[in-house]
């Protein structure tokens, strides 16, 4: 035995603590790590049993088969490929994933096929069984001393054995919560290698139950993401179900392989492939029921669920229940599996992926730790939001479908990429873009905040589409001659009723609207999410902020709901929280440019001229909004801010982004005048400029006259240091070019600053 690291007094055993559940704490590499085979729950729960549910019969161990106990079939020979396999990228295409190379399956059979005592525990009452006293080894078949029950962990087929005369069998490969699985070759086909899995005990009535259930529906089922079901055959009075051999390595081994807790973009790249099959499943109305890191393989470049021993129809309230501590959710004893029994188990798995859950099996068996309490927690909170979300204690409170929450899983994935400076921009299923992009605006107006999209499913969608005029008193009065009073009609209405009082001033109709509507549609997100506006509105940032946090932690993977909650932090003059929402946003999809926008005046504020500029530049060079994130990444350089004086460097490269910037000449000589305007400021504390500053400018109007401060002769454009004199013949010919565009008092008050700005000459 090894003892644990992690400050707890338990020892390792197969793999994991016996008292904390977790695996060994990283060691040198110099000190090989074991690689084992199963996971051990703490001592209250018994190594590989789950949980009773009850009144249901009950929940019994799902530790189903090792990452080598099924493969991806080889073809006859069973030996794997040595070509060189490409890698290939999960979770949207986002994540490269190395292909896990196949073994040859005779490489899986167990040496000795014999069940750990430690793992010996009552079918019927999980008492502990078969266990050795003093010198006495420990029984492998027998009764249970507390119910009676029989038990036997003896394999019953051997090597040679021919099941049904067709499947010769190799050897054990494990055994799982449903007795023991075998490699066989079958004879009939190819001589391809297939799984057998056979009964716990033949004369356990559930398990049998189970596996009849097996053969009735699960042949059906007919997915790439899902083991194959081949045939249900008899052997010496024994049942056993034939399966496609699927190899590689389980997200358990994957784990332990890792000695740490998997990057979270890495865990999300694995669940999301096998999305589809959950979707696959349920739609067919059939619940995975046992999902979690054993039960998914990574086979070449294919992720794979396995062990279908739990799956059972949705409205089937006689099948026992198979599920694991830790991972099944709490209202399986009471409500029995759902949609949302199964996402919760997803959710779970998540956690378990990505940190160090001590206690996922004990004391947090039905719980999340703190969000502090881990740093990828803490660094994507969008992620930790997702998890959440997954495993609320209320069913009604996940996600609705697989189909929901692989579409936020993917919006968390492309935020997690984005922190590492790539942008993940992808178009939202749910809310439409910014409606203004003005990235050099002192602010944004919760009327440019992006609006929920019209449910294309909703009767009245099309009639809504059709309402295409803007002033809020016309739309409320085509909405009442809608065909069909819906919840997306509804909802239009509130947002006219708060356009129409942002207008007016008086707000009395959209609270009232806002009251009735919530009464009926309940808690959905779009409700919250107009409250939210209208709570901005009327001048209530604290409430919006409530409003808009719900909303993303309903769409953990959305940045509008990011944006607005930027938008509000900042109106709160919490620039450290607007920072972080505007952040996100703006480095998982540049087309946010209000977010890159908030972000550089957040960074400003604090006096962080560089942040600003960055910030101004992740806007794309091909967006309408570029022009203008440049005017801002200029003034962010060159106006003066309370916490420090514009120093040369900012000039200098305020001066160079001018040069390279297409607009109306007036429009950049209005910039060139700013600059050099605190060009002047910089000069009269005694610090020299540079000539770079003058710019284009610097031939403009050397030739009214007189030689240069510096030695610089009229019309030289060389190194050195630019005097006074320079820089203000080239502040007036950007007044006087200004001067050109304007007309009226304008054009007059600019050739009056342009006169000011002249040094003195003799003509």
């Amino acid at each position: 035995m090894t003892t644990c690291l992690r400050n707890c007094p338990g020892t390792i055993e197969d793999g994991y603590c016996d008292t904390c559940g977790m695996a060994p704490a990283a060691v040198p590499r110099a000190v090989p790590a074991p690689v084992p085979s199963s996971v051990a729950t703490p001592p209250s729960l018994p190594a590989g049993l789950s949980a009773p549910t009850m009144p249901r019969p009950r929940v019994n161990d799902s530790s189903s088969i090792r990452s080598s106990a099924l493969s991806t079939r080889t073809g006859g020979s069973g030996r794997s490929s040595s070509r060189a396999q490409s890698r290939r990228r999960f979770g949207g295409g986002l994540v490269e994933i190395a292909p896990i190379v196949q073994a040859d399956p005779a490489t899986a059979v167990m040496a000795v096929g014999e069940v750990p005592e430690s793992r010996r525990y009552c079918a019927k009452c999980g008492s502990q069984v078969g266990r050795s006293r003093g010198d006495r080894p420990g029984r492998t078949t027998g009764f249970c001393a507390s119910c009676g029950e029989p038990f036997d962990f003896t394999p019953k087929l051997q090597k040679g054995d021919l099941v049904a005369g067709q499947y010769e069998v190799a050897g054990p490969l494990a055994h799982g919560g449903l007795g023991w699985i075998y490699l066989a070759v079958d004879k009939n086909v190819s001589d391809r290698w297939v799984v057998l899995k056979g009964l716990l005990n033949a004369g356990d009535e559930d398990a049998l139950a189970a596996a009849v259930a097996e053969r009735r529906f699960l042949a059906e089922v007919e997915h790439p993401n899902i083991v194959k079901i081949y045939n249900f055959v008899e052997h010496d009075g024994a049942g056993y179900i034939v399966m496609e051999y699927v190899g590689g390595k389980s997200l358990k081994d994957l784990l332990k392989a890792a000695r740490a807790p998997l990057p979270v973009y890495q865990a999300l790249a694995y669940v999301l492939e096998i999305m589809p099959a959950f979707a696959y499943l349920h739609d067919r109305g059939l619940i995975f029921c046992d999902f979690k890191p054993d039960n998914v393989i990574q086979s070449g470049d294919q992720m794979r669920l396995i062990d279908l021993g739990g799956v059972v129809h949705i409205d089937d309230q006689e099948a026992a229940l198979y599920g694991t501590i830790g991972y099944q959710a709490p209202e399986m004893a009471t409500a029995g599996p759902s949609i949302a029994s199964d996402l919760y188990t997803i959710g779970r798995t998540l956690a378990v992926l990505t940190t160090d859950f001590r206690g996922y099996q004990s004391t947090f068996k039905e719980s999340l730790p703190d969000r502090d309490d881990f740093e990828v927690y803490v660094r994507h909170e969008a992620f930790y939001r997702l998890v959440q979300r997954a495993t609320r204690p209320d069913p009604a409170e996940r996600f609705v479908d697989a189909g929901e929450m692989a579409d936020q899983m993917m919006g968390v994935l492309r935020q997690v990429l984005a922190a590492d400076g790539e942008p993940r921009p992808a178009p939202s299923k749910l809310f439409t873009g910014e409606l203004r992009t003005d990235p050099h605006s002192d602010g944004v107006r919760w009327q440019d905040l992006p609006t929920p999209l019209i449910d294309l499913t909703d009767p009245a969608a099309a009639f809504l589409a059709s309402v295409t005029v803007t002033d809020p008193a016309e739309v409320l009065t085509l909405l009442g001659k809608a065909p069909h009073y819906t919840l997306e009609v509804r909802l239009r209405e509130l947002r006219a009723h708060i356009d129409l009082g942002a207008r007016t001033g008086r707000f009395d109709e959209a609270r009232t609207f806002r009251t009735l509507l919530a009464e009926s549609a309940g808690e959905d997100w779009r409700v919250a999410w107009y409250e939210g506006l209208l709570a901005l509105a009327t001048g209530d940032p604290e409430q919006a902020r409530a409003r808009f946090d719900a909303v993303w932690s309903a769409l953990p993977g959305e940045l509008a709901p990011r944006l607005a909650l930027g938008f509000t932090a900042e109106l709160k003059d919490d620039r450290e929280a607007a920072c972080a929402h505007y952040d996100v946003v703006s480095r998982t999809d540049p087309a946010y440019t209000t977010a890159a926008a908030g972000l550089a005046r957040c960074r400003l504020a604090a006096g962080d001229r560089a942040g600003a500029v960055e910030a101004y530049n992740r806007v794309p060079g091909t967006s309408s909004a570029y022009a203008g994130s440049q005017v801002g990444a200029i003034r962010a350089l060159v106006r003066a801010h309370p916490s420090g004086a514009v120093d040369v460097d900012s000039l200098t490269a305020a001066a160079q982004l001018i040069e390279r910037l297409k607009v109306e000449g007036a429009q950049l000589a209005a910039l060139r005048a700013e600059l050099l305007e605190q060009a002047l400021t910089t000069l009269s504390r005694g610090t020299g400029v540079p000539r770079a500053i003058l710019g284009a400018s610097s031939t403009g109007g050397s030739s009214a006259g007189g030689s240069r401060a510096g030695g610089s002769r009229p019309g030289e454009t060389g190194s050195g240091d630019a005097g006074e004199r320079d820089v203000r013949f080239a502040l007036e010919a950007a007044y006087r070019e200004m001067a050109r565009a304007a007309h009226g008092p304008e054009k007059i008050r600019l050739v009056d600053q342009a006169n000011a700005a002249r040094p003195r000459t003799r003509t």
